[in-house]
């Protein structure tokens, strides 16, 4: 792994996430199911950014993918330069204890029962050194610093709260976060979001949060919309554009299928910056 930093070498930005045409197959009984097709993504070091699309679309799937809790059935990723389909199984554990830090969905499959939101914390520094200030810092940011009843013992939304402080204990170079904000009221949510901003703005941290709530993908610096597996959209700086995928594939977006509804032909009219799609009647 390189040094942690957001720029090298005259201060170009260092390449936190690279996805080049990765597929990931699954099987469902007798199925096989293909939940990600050719993705190309590329994520600076320091970018936060929201993962949108329905459900079922791939976004968790590709989530697991950049934990290392997976590995792509077919092309290539790099996670800080590291491509991860040429470490063994003991290598990419490491990599994974010392810079991924990981949010799931059900925070419970975060967190030790038994143990306090601080042993928590405490636990998940096992692999770097230990950081009382950091764990009481983390606690308090998320309002529950203090807090001395069995993680098992609280609510969902605490248990929640307490997950993110135990994935930015060891100060990771990569967040991930699978809904983070789904059982926190909106005071609480935009706690915790702005924790992850000003982690990243402070340290460097790389943020990718999977959310279906557009308080959080407005919050965060750029939105990945994946439909049907593949990266469909972009949005960046309140904008959003289509993604030209491989072999000049592109995903319609919703709000125009009425436009341009499914089996519809459509002429290409090229211009100097791109194309214009005109609808035709066969």
């Amino acid at each position: 792994m390189r040094p942690r930093g957001r720029a090298a070498h005259g201060g170009a930005a260092m390449t936190a996430v690279r996805c080049d045409g990765v597929v990931q197959i699954y099987k469902a009984q007798e199925l096989e199911v293909v939940a990600l097709r050719d993705v190309d993504l590329v994520i600076e070091e320091g970018e936060t950014v929201a993962l949108l699309g329905p459900s079922g679309a791939g976004k968790s799937t590709l989530l697991w993918l950049l934990a290392g809790l997976v590995r792509p059935s077919a092309g290539r990723l790099w996670l800080n330069g590291v491509e991860v389909n040429r470490l063994g199984q003991s290598r990419l554990d490491r990599l994974r204890a010392q810079h991924i830090g990981v949010v799931l969905q059900n925070p419970a499959r975060n967190l030790i029962p038994y143990a306090s939101p601080a042993q928590n914390v405490a636990f998940a520094q096992r692999g770097v050194r230990r950081d009382r200030r950091r764990i009481t810092r983390l606690l308090d940011r998320v309002g529950l610093g203090g807090v001395k009843t069995p993680v098992g013992r609280l609510s969902g939304g605490e248990q929640q709260r307490v997950a993110v402080a135990v994935a930015l204990a060891n100060k990771p170079r990569l967040l991930l976060a699978d809904e983070p904000t789904s059982q926190l009221d909106g005071a609480t949510g935009r706690t915790v979001i702005d924790l992850i901003k000003s982690t990243s703005e402070e340290e460097g941290t790389t943020a990718v949060v999977v959310t279906h709530d557009h308080v959080v993908s407005r919050a965060l610096g750029r939105t990945v919309t994946i439909r049907d597996g593949r990266v469909g959209a972009e949005g960046r700086h309140g904008e959003n554009y289509v993604v030209v995928g491989r072999e000049g594939s592109l995903q319609l977006p919703p709000e125009y299928h009425g436009i341009l509804p499914a089996g519809s032909m459509a002429r290409i009219e090229p211009l100097d910056d791109g194309v214009i799609l005109r609808r035709i009647e066969p």
